[in-house]
């Protein structure tokens, strides 16, 4: 236990090193501790192909799981056995993965978007508008920091989106005074919070260091904040942190059941819906995919499939 013990450190330790994600180092340890106990407690290092092989198997057999989660799973054991154990087997980079059966988006029409943003209030409002609004990514809105939202240019910086990369988009104007409203809300939390000793929000990879007095500016915290001080998992330090992905969450789906909207709903949702209107109202798609923060125009082309399926596009010869 002790072997396996250290080895889960070692992972941890290169997982931060690289600068992962709190979000992919639970995941990624999650899956390596499944593998473990599910060869009864011996050492990755003591195991190979067969055993991985067999492990995808039984996931994709038994436990009947999705094609990208059967992915998420070789993805770590990759990462376990290449950046973590130094391993030199080659075999690892022929394991075939699933293949992810293309899907389209579940995507709202304008009215149903109304009626999910009418039975909400407050906050879980805001932040369902701006995922509206914005076609952000759910945690690109909550770890949106308040130097970000540039309200003269009326628009929105993306920092370190999917693929590491930043991004511009939209600024809504009818959201202006609302935002502006949560970042002085978020200003007061902030001032209470230095008062009390704290106020220090956690900055990524090495801009802690590059800004000494960076973690205490206002212009550095979140829009969205937690109501209360957490322990961050990184270091154990008191500090305040976003609003948790849940809250947004259990407010959709809240909503979605009293607008009585029978189609499936999540922040991703939102984002298909503010692809499709935009498309729907004209606009280049490649200006789409900019917004988006699309590698690959083919990414975005998927939304105009589901216009070809909708009132306005194909014509039934039943109808004419």
């Amino acid at each position: 236990m002790a072997r396996i013990s250290a080895l889960v450190e070692d992972v941890r330790r290169v997982l931060r090193a690289r600068h992962y994600s709190v979000r992919t180092e639970g995941v990624y340890l999650g899956w390596i501790k499944r593998f473990i106990l599910a060869n009864r407690l011996r050492h990755p290092a003591d195991m190979g192909q067969r055993e991985v092989e067999a492990f995808l198997t039984r996931l994709a057999v038994e436990g009947q799981v999705a094609s990208s989660t059967q992915n998420q799973a070789l993805s770590a054991l990759l990462f376990l056995y290449r950046d973590v154990l130094r391993a030199r087997m080659d075999w690892m980079e022929d394991v075939v993965r699933a293949k992810r059966a293309r899907k389209l988006p579940v995507v709202l029409a304008g009215e149903e978007v109304r009626l999910l943003l009418a039975q909400l209030d407050g906050r879980a409002w805001l932040l369902a508008s701006v995922l509206y609004g914005t076609g952000m990514r759910l945690m690109e809105c909550l770890r949106l920091r308040v130097k970000d939202v540039d309200f003269a240019r009326g628009e929105i910086t993306v920092r370190d989106g999917k693929g590491g990369k930043d991004r511009r988009t939209v600024l809504p104007r009818s959201l202006v005074e609302p935002l502006q409203l949560e970042v002085e809300r978020a200003r007061i939390l902030h001032a209470s919070d230095l008062a009390a000793g704290f106020g220090a929000v956690w900055l990524p990879h090495a801009l802690a260091r590059k800004y000494i007095n960076g973690p205490r500016e206002f212009a550095w915290q979140y829009v969205f904040p937690a109501r209360n001080r957490s322990l961050d998992p990184r270091d154990d330090t008191e500090r305040r942190h976003h609003v948790d992905a849940e809250f947004v969450s259990r407010a959709l789906k809240q909503a979605r059941n009293r607008a009585a909207i029978d189609k499936p709903v999540t922040a991703h949702t939102l984002r298909h819906s503010f692809a499709t209107h935009l498309l729907e109202a004209g606009y280049d798609i490649r200006t789409i995919q900019e917004l988006l923060g699309h590698k690959d125009v083919a990414t975005t082309q998927i939304y105009t499939h589901v216009l070809n399926r909708g009132p306005n596009a194909v014509r039934s010869p039943l109808d004419r």
